[in-house]
């Protein structure tokens, strides 16, 4: 809850327009990593078990938290631009790793990496004097673990193929 006079006023982080963009295309990344996962069942394979974890936990639910604690932790004040900056670093760099991961293009993976580390950079950044708590440090940890998770899956990437 915030107090009045702040950004968030009436419908909260979930529904404010700094986290819409979020939770939007997070929506339908948990909704298609679903659909994705219903298609392949017939003839599950490891790509395609990886792609529906990758959607759903990546593309879908990692997304709709980073942009609801944003909202939350800075009360919806990210400007618009940034909020464009980061919804496309995240959802170009996640259609980049999927790509390049699925037809073996290590060069799409890699930049895929890079814009996935430049939102993450911007979401760091816009956070950064947001107000304190376990929110924060629950967000701080989200983003840690996501950038140390993106090397090691471009590592395992490289040896599995």
């Amino acid at each position: 809850m915030t107090s009045p006079g702040t950004a968030l006023e009436g419908g909260g982080a979930w529904g404010h327009r700094t986290s819409r963009p979020f939770m939007v295309i997070g929506g339908l990344g948990i909704v298609g990593g679903g659909l994705v996962s219903a298609v392949t069942a017939g003839s599950p394979s490891y790509h395609a078990s990886w792609a529906v974890a990758y959607i759903v936990l990546v593309v879908g639910a990692a997304q709709v938290a980073l942009g609801v604690a944003q909202a939350s932790l800075t009360r919806g004040t990210v400007p618009g631009r940034v909020v464009v900056g980061e919804a496309l670093c995240w959802n170009l760099g996640n259609a980049l790793v999927l790509i390049g991961t699925l037809i073996d293009v290590p060069a799409l993976l890699y930049a895929g990496v890079v814009l996935l580390v430049a939102a993450l950079v911007l979401f760091g950044a816009a956070i950064r004097h947001g107000r304190h708590g376990v929110l924060l440090a629950v967000t701080w940890a989200v983003i840690v673990v996501l950038l140390v998770s993106m090397p090691v899956g471009v590592i395992i990437q490289a040896v599995t193929g």
